[in-house]
């Protein structure tokens, strides 16, 4: 980049009033979280290990300690989400905690994506995936009351959600019907894009037409996941295909993910291996498993929910702005 361009470019791209959005939003969250005794925590933004989740892409960097500069140095990654960390706290004993913190995803960025963003990401111990949905609903309507007027909140069944807007069981559909589904709404190239994975099938239906239908003028959460999809969140007790899973959704834009947190450490080593084997075959970004998380597990994780919600995407919407670069001072392209 030139001088000229970085000259002509270094005011921030967001307009005053909508840092001091993000400062009121920040202190609202604080009081928030004061008021009902959830102790607010700090983790590592650099660790040794990262999440293993094919779909995310870590940032990899080097610590070189003083004297050491040609060496090779310590791999280090820029966190994906704080919740490795977050649980090695609960298990310590920590109880209920929050964080505000900013987290890294190379490979992302468009109209609601920058490779640095904010996140919330709270666990509240003894609480189960509906006393969750209620604390992110009574969070959200308190956010965004200033400016906008929400209606009671919906509660989906991701099973029941999916079927009415695809037209297919994504528990058991084929392969071959959730492609004939695609070609009927002119979803194309479809079958290049997912070939015979069907996870990478679910989401691609879902993201195009379910999850534009979600939260019209009201907080959406979907909830009970494919067993195929679980991420982090534990098998719902009698339903093995299910996972407890919540997503949350306005103005058909993804807020969150939350989970009834799996604290299993043999299922969650199993999941580390099935993701690092994904890996393997895309090629050689092989992170290694996180030993502590698993030591932590090991030692008893209480049993909590957990969830990380975008502070850049609330704020958007809560200030109608049509892309994050509006609410970010430095988006990537300014940083």
């Amino acid at each position: 980049m030139s001088r000229s361009e970085t000259t002509a470019d270094w005011q921030p791209a967001c307009a005053r009033s909508a840092l001091i959005a993000r400062a009121e939003l920040n202190a609202r969250i604080r009081r928030f979280f004061a008021e009902r005794g959830v102790l607010e925590v700090e983790t590592p933004q650099l660790s040794r290990r990262t999440g293993t989740d094919p779909n995310l892409q870590p940032f990899l960097t080097h610590f070189h300690r003083p004297g050491e500069a040609s060496a090779e140095g310590q791999p280090l990654y820029l966190q994906t989400s704080p919740e490795f960390a977050m649980k090695r706290l609960l298990a310590a004993g920590s109880g209920s905690i929050y964080q505000i913190c900013k987290a890294y995803r190379n490979e992302e960025c468009g109209r609601q994506h920058n490779p640095e963003f904010t996140i919330l990401e709270w666990y509240r111990v003894g609480f189960g995936l509906t006393e969750l949905m209620d604390e992110v609903e009574d969070l959200l309507t308190d956010l965004a009351r200033p400016t906008l007027k929400l209606g009671a909140s919906e509660r989906l069944p991701y099973r029941a959600i999916f079927a009415e807007h695809v037209g297919a069981d994504p528990l058991s559909a084929s392969l071959e019907e959730l492609a004939v589904c695609a070609e009927t709404h002119g979803i194309e190239d479809a079958r290049r894009l997912c070939g015979s994975e069907r996870s990478c099938w679910l989401d691609l239906l879902f993201s195009l037409l379910v999850q534009p239908r979600l939260g019209e003028e009201r907080i959406s959460f979907v909830y009970d996941y494919p067993a195929l999809l679980p991420s982090l969140a534990r098998h719902k007790p009698g339903e093995p295909d299910v996972v407890e899973r919540v997503e949350v959704f306005l103005a058909g834009v993804e807020l969150g993910n939350g989970f009834h947190e799996l604290s299993d450490p043999l299922e969650q080593e199993r999941r580390f291996d099935a993701d690092l084997a994904i890996r393997r075959a895309q090629g050689p970004n092989e992170p290694e498993k996180d030993e502590r998380l698993l030591g932590a597990l090991r030692a008893g994780l209480p049993d909590c929910c957990g969830i990380a919600l975008g502070l850049d995407r609330i704020l958007m919407l809560i200030t109608g702005a049509e892309s994050l670069d509006a609410v970010l001072a430095f988006p990537l392209e300014r940083a």
